[in-house]
């Protein structure tokens, strides 16, 4: 049966990866031994304490700035991350940009950000990272969200553009086959209350949320990295998933 450590030794790309769950990514690929390069782009400081944890951890890590909605920013880094560590066996889209926004308060500039860093910034990254990946029989895995599958009333722009992420996920995994399995891990409500400036407000919404899913709790960071590291040691006859990481919300 598969098993983490088939990840040792491997080098993986991580985009997003200086904070919350795009760093707790980073550090569960670096606990499986794997060699992990992974961007930012304003979390020079968080950066930082990632790339110190994955060494401390014994592991090779490397941080890139990088703007993943901008092409050359993208080139620049696939090309870093592989010059690092002479190759790429897994690539995971993590990026993304959340917000709120009523309906009818969206700008066209929230509209095309979003949409560019949340669709766009995964297809740019997969697109420069295809050969490698190829060669290495790698594999990609996107993080959607539970939003891509739900309306969300106040998050048109955002579930909008993680729907389009699901579907690119979908075309990407035909037209990568058989090559390179293509997945994407969707969260649910993931609890980030613990983080600094989260405040009591939060807190109380996540305590509601808590009490609508049928797990009884919200999702933690262990729960995403859990559903990354199957996808990334699972049979590479499963491609073009979407697993949803939700404690059940979604059939609500």
């Amino acid at each position: 049966m598969p098993s983490v450590s088939e990840l040792a030794g491997k080098s993986v790309f991580i985009t997003g990866g200086a904070r919350r769950l795009g760093q707790a990514i980073v550090l569960g690929m670096a606990d499986a031994g794997a060699r992990v390069a992974f961007t930012y782009l304003n979390s020079v400081d968080q950066a930082k304490q990632a790339l110190a944890e994955i060494e401390r951890r014994g592991a090779q890590g490397l941080a890139i700035s990088c703007d993943i909605r901008e092409e050359d920013s993208v080139i620049k880094a696939v090309r870093a991350a592989h010059a690092a560590f002479g190759g790429m066996d897994l690539l995971v889209n993590n990026a993304g940009l959340y917000t709120t926004t009523p309906l009818e308060e969206i700008t066209v500039e929230q509209w095309d950000n979003i949409f560019a860093t949340n669709v766009r910034g995964p297809f740019l990254v997969s697109k420069h990272s295809i050969a490698a990946l190829r060669h290495a029989s790698g594999r990609i895995i996107n993080l959607g969200s539970l939003g891509g599958e739900k309306p969300w009333a106040t998050h048109a722009h955002y579930c909008s553009s993680k729907a389009a992420l699901h579907m690119l996920t979908r075309v990407m995994a035909k037209a990568l086959a058989p090559e390179i399995p293509v997945n994407c891990v969707a969260p649910g409500m993931i609890d980030i209350t613990a983080d600094p400036g989260a405040g009591e407000r939060n807190a109380k919404f996540f305590d509601r949320m808590a009490a609508k899913t049928p797990m009884r709790r919200n999702g933690v960071a262990e729960d995403v990295v859990s559903a990354v590291m199957y996808f990334a040691t699972a049979s590479r006859f499963i491609t073009g998933q979407i697993l949803t990481v939700d404690g059940g919300l979604g059939l609500e």
